[in-house]
């Protein structure tokens, strides 16, 4: 059996994978009505962060991992010191679970990002950017941020007064504007031998700093691919990670910048259930359960994987009839994450068109028409909550 801490629908879509092995599931999360607790072999009540909700989860276990980074990890270091066997690791986690030490790590590693200074730098009492800054930047949570949260667009000095008002400035962080064509995303694992595996570079696209959908693979050159990799396999090899973990870039006159790790399955590879031979949770499930570890290659020219966000009831189709309608989607795999109700921006479930073109120019174009279609029965929302 394995444990995850978390339930939500990266944890159901675990759930999924392990299945699909004969592997049970464990899972801690606040309420048996969660997305992951349907099809959990056992259910611990608890929040993901209350270690002794996860001291009930271990036991039995033969490993654990987490659905995202809200944990409280020095509050399970005593756990892992007991023989109870994380993944990834504490210890290789502990850099990531924050934007300011996930800064920094890049910058020890050289690794491309936008330049970011800690909030903590700029004085309150006459606020000014750094030197050779302009307006507008960015400001984020240095933890919690997700879906636009935790970001904020700051486009002049009273702005920037503003938010030294109302933080914390120690717990934010603030990065130059990047101007960039694409924003590209590559998810990757590494088992407990150190072997690196990958998925394709996808290309993602985000409404209103969520994401809206993402197209795999990426249509860029294999340099910028090969780039990315080595960016991805450094971290892994440096961090010691074993795990599965996703990496968001920007891509433009800069070049390949890193935005965002997250030290987890991440939205950007849902592609890979229907479209590579493993998905990204069967890597972590392969992982956590000290299985061996397949490579993931794609089974399909491409595919279009679209976020489903909750719509305003009054102002949309019966949800019956739009499910039904993405359904009928030649091609098309819908995966619906159990959410009740639906209230606008949720984040309720995604579908993945699997696609038949072989060129980029000719999979752009086919999913240019996909996603009409997917939008035409199932609207944009412009924001989100979980």
């Amino acid at each position: 059996m394995i444990g995850v801490v978390g339930g939500g629908q990266l944890a159901r879509m675990l759930v999924q994978a392990a299945s699909a092995r004969s592997i049970p599931i464990a899972v801690q999360t606040i309420s048996a009505s969660d997305p992951a607790a349907e099809a959990a072999a056992r259910v611990v009540e608890a929040d993901p962060r209350d270690v002794a909700g996860t001291r009930e989860l271990v036991e039995g276990c033969e490993g654990i991992t987490f659905e995202n980074e809200w944990v409280n990890i020095d509050a399970l270091i005593p756990l892992e010191q007991q023989g109870v066997r994380f993944r990834p690791s504490l210890a290789s986690l502990t850099p990531l679970v924050d934007k300011l030490s996930q800064r920094k790590l890049l910058d020890d590693l050289a690794i491309p990002s936008p330049p970011w200074c800690p909030l903590s730098l700029i004085s309150p009492a006459q606020p000014s950017l750094p030197p050779g800054w302009n307006f507008p930047v960015m400001a984020k949570a240095a933890r919690g941020g997700y879906d636009g949260k935790g970001t904020i667009v700051l486009k002049n000095i009273d702005a920037l007064a503003q938010l030294l008002r109302s933080v914390d400035s120690s717990d934010w962080l603030l990065e130059t504007w990047v101007h960039y064509e694409r924003e590209l995303a590559l998810v990757v694992s590494r088992d407990s031998q150190g072997r690196l595996r990958s998925f394709p570079l996808v290309e993602t696209h985000q409404h209103d700093q969520v994401c809206n959908w993402v197209l795999a693979p990426a249509g860029v050159d294999q340099d910028v691919e090969s780039l990315a990799y080595n960016v991805a396999a450094s971290l892994l090899t440096k961090l010691n990670y074993v795990g599965v973990l996703a990496l968001e870039f920007f891509y433009g006159p800069a070049g390949l910048q890193v935005n965002e790790i997250a030290p987890r399955t991440h939205n950007s590879g849902h592609f890979s259930i229907e479209a590579c031979t493993s998905s990204q949770f069967d890597q972590q499930v392969c992982i956590a359960a000290g299985l061996p570890v397949p490579t993931p290659e794609l089974r399909s020219d491409g595919a279009l994987m679209v976020n489903l966000l909750g719509l305003n009831p009054t102002q949309a189709a019966p949800l019956e009839q739009r499910l039904t309608a993405l359904r009928e989607i030649p091609n098309a795999h819908l995966h619906w994450y159990g959410k009740s109700p639906e209230t606008p921006g949720r984040k309720l479930g995604h579908i993945t068109v699997l696609l038949n073109a072989s060129d980029a120019d000719h999979r752009d174009r086919q999913a240019k028409d996909v996603l009409t279609v997917v939008r035409g029965i199932w609207p944009e929302f412009p924001s989100v909550q979980d």
